[in-house]
């Protein structure tokens, strides 16, 4: 009995265990067999494996276009070719954190995306797998005291280079997301919404958004009352209202409008245009 004749005999549930949700691959010609099944079951089964056999061509293509940037690059020789970006910009609380990734030339990683695009879970899956196949990974980190003295964009700047520098070995190539490091003097080429074009700069998005994430639950834990363990110091009404009951910690940014109005360093509006009181006289 052929392995075709095979399929025509193995009940539906076994063709779903071993052929849709399994690893194991059809014979040649199975899947044009189960899709010509009498069974409406064995038919679901070869649409299924149909549907993720496109799923894996259209992420192929997508991390092709992915590479647009690097593959040049690694074509002329540059191996060490670093992406670089950086998280925590926008909160009220806590450091910048940037990550510098360099992977290995041709290396393709399932999923990598832009950080915000991708839910929690899906970034804690791929950060390890991000560390276990690049050439290195650098974390760089700007403190709430640096924010405040120099402001946010110069702060994300420092962090960027922090973590470009704590890359050993050193990259010969950088790739950043919209942004320029000119105290570095390493060639770099700045890319508008790199995040989502860019393997390396989506790959090292990944590991400092995972970085910080469990960097500002630890800081939950020094600082409770705030809920920075779930929304990671951004502003949020949840936020807004433990900063107004509770007042600034130690990890607010002091330069940010909201912080500085916990504490009193903003007044309160005052009405410009206030209606006349009573005339006397």
């Amino acid at each position: 009995m052929s392995r075709l004749d095979d399929l025509r005999t193995m009940s539906v549930e076994e063709l779903r265990k071993r052929y849709a949700d399994g690893d194991e691959e059809l014979p040649r010609g199975g899947l044009t067999a189960l899709r010509q099944d009498p069974r409406s079951g064995a038919r679901a089964v070869a649409e299924r494996i149909l549907r993720r056999i496109y799923a894996a061509q259209a992420e192929g293509r997508r991390l092709t276009r992915l590479c647009a940037f690097e593959q040049p690059l690694w074509e002329q020789g540059l191996t060490l070719v670093a992406g670089v970006d950086e998280v925590g910009m926008a909160p009220l609380a806590g450091p910048v954190i940037a990550a510098a990734v360099i992977l290995r030339p041709g290396t393709r990683i399932q999923g990598v995306n832009d950080s915000k695009q991708l839910t929690p879970e899906e970034r804690d899956a791929l950060e390890p797998e991000i560390r276990a196949c690049c050439v290195a990974v650098g974390v760089g980190r700007a403190e709430v005291a640096e924010i405040d003295t120099i402001n946010i964009y110069h702060a994300g700047l420092l962090a960027l280079r922090r973590a470009v520098l704590a890359l050993a070995p050193a990259p010969q190539h950088v790739l950043l997301d919209a942004r320029r490091l000119r105290d570095l003097p390493i060639p770099q080429q700045a890319i508008i919404k790199g995040d989502a074009k860019s393997i390396t700069i989506g790959a090292a998005s990944i590991v400092a958004k995972v970085h910080r994430d469990r960097l500002m639950r630890d800081l939950d834990r020094d600082h409770p009352g705030y809920g920075f363990a779930d929304h990671k110091g951004y502003p949020t009404p949840e936020h807004l209202g433990a900063l107004e009951k509770l007042g600034a910690c130690a990890i607010h940014r002091r330069s940010f409008a909201p912080v500085a109005k916990a504490l009193g360093l903003i007044p309160e509006p005052q009405e410009l245009f206030a209606k006349p009181g009573p005339r006397v006289g």
